[in-house]
């Protein structure tokens, strides 16, 4: 009798033919094969949308103009991928039990999700959960951000790097390695720390709680960083070690510029609004000196950020999206195996 992932794989559907790209040219050399987005969208055809446009407003993130058209042409296929390599990992998972004779429980499959600040990797990461969790084979999907294991304002203050909040430093990276590693370990529950958007800062005794996911999606800015250099030269082990597959949401910098100032705006007349909010000053300020201090906040802080921090994580990632002006993404690659 078939186990749940060979029946899985059975109900995938049928790719395309490769007549869907007509180009003969050979695949350029390098990591990486790259896809316009119509030869992409031909990848996965008979992919069933799952979403609805009522959902996909809640998913989206302000400002973010991604449609349903933009789910069936990219997310879709992106989708029925992940879903391959699910299956073929879960057969490494039982030859690999085989082989020394152990009968563990099989882990869950761990995806990175990078980008910089308003390039809209949060909407990537919450599509792929609500696209994922619709498949029969992996129903239970876990969202987790990186925010939750930024160090608290508190702490931030005492370094001397609340301005710098948002950079490798600003991050409890031993905290969040131990989270993803025992998530990947099987651990039956782990706990996330919560951060406000809201308040700008960790809240006290709230967690968020992981029970053995199918698939753990982790979020943020730097989740692609290499693993650092010890003073005695070694080197420890990165986030990414326990990925099993990334994404790096990619587009031009005056693009990404543009999206972030464009959504400071829009937040001053919503959430900022909100009195609890961190951010309340800047809704009451002048549009003129709001958008001077956006301005300043993108070129002194994410613009450096992104150039030093982000960006450079880039071709660490197995797959990239690359958008173009209006958030669409023109052309994706996929490193090769």
């Amino acid at each position: 009798m078939p186990d749940a992932d060979t029946e899985a794989a059975q109900s995938l559907p049928a790719p395309r033919q490769q007549a869907a790209v007509t180009n003969d040219t050979p695949e350029p050399t390098g990591p990486y094969v790259q896809r316009s987005r119509a030869d992409w969208a031909a990848m996965a055809p008979r992919v069933p949308m799952t979403l609805d446009e009522p959902l996909l407003r809640q998913l989206r993130g302000t400002g973010d103009p991604t449609d349903l058209s933009e789910v069936e042409a990219v997310y879709l296929p992106l989708t029925r991928l992940l879903s391959m390599y699910v299956h073929h990992t879960g057969e490494l998972y039982r030859s690999t039990n085989h082989f020394l004779r152990i009968n563990s429980h099989r882990t869950p499959f761990v995806i990175g999700v990078a980008g910089s600040v308003a390039v809209g990797k949060s909407t990537t990461a919450r599509i792929l959960q609500a696209l994922l969790s619709r498949w029969p084979e992996h129903p239970r999907v876990e969202l987790v951000t990186t925010d939750g294991f930024l160090w608290p304002n508190a702490e931030l203050q005492r370094r001397n790097i609340l301005h710098r909040k948002g950079f490798p430093e600003s991050y409890d990276r031993r905290s969040l390695q131990r989270f993803v590693m025992d998530v990947k370990s099987g651990l039956a529950e782990v706990h996330s720390p919560v951060y406000s958007h809201m308040v700008y800062d960790i809240v006290p005794g709230e967690k968020i709680v992981v029970r053995r996911p199918d698939i753990l999606i982790v979020e943020g800015l730097n989740v692609l960083q290499p693993a650092r250099i010890r003073s005695d030269g070694t080197t420890g082990l990165a986030l990414s070690d326990f990925f099993d597959f990334s994404v790096y949401v990619d587009a031009a910098d005056a693009d990404i510029r543009r999206w972030y100032l464009q959504r400071f705006m829009s937040l001053r007349e919503t959430a900022f609004r909100d009195p609890r909010s961190y951010f309340r000053r800047y809704a009451e300020m002048p549009d003129r000196d709001a958008r001077h201090r956006a301005e300043e906040l993108w070129d002194t802080i994410n613009g450096p950020n992104l150039a030093m921090n982000i960006r450079p994580t880039r071709g660490r990632a197995t797959a990239i999206l690359r958008k173009g002006e209006n958030h669409e993404v023109k052309w994706v690659r996929i490193r090769k195996i």
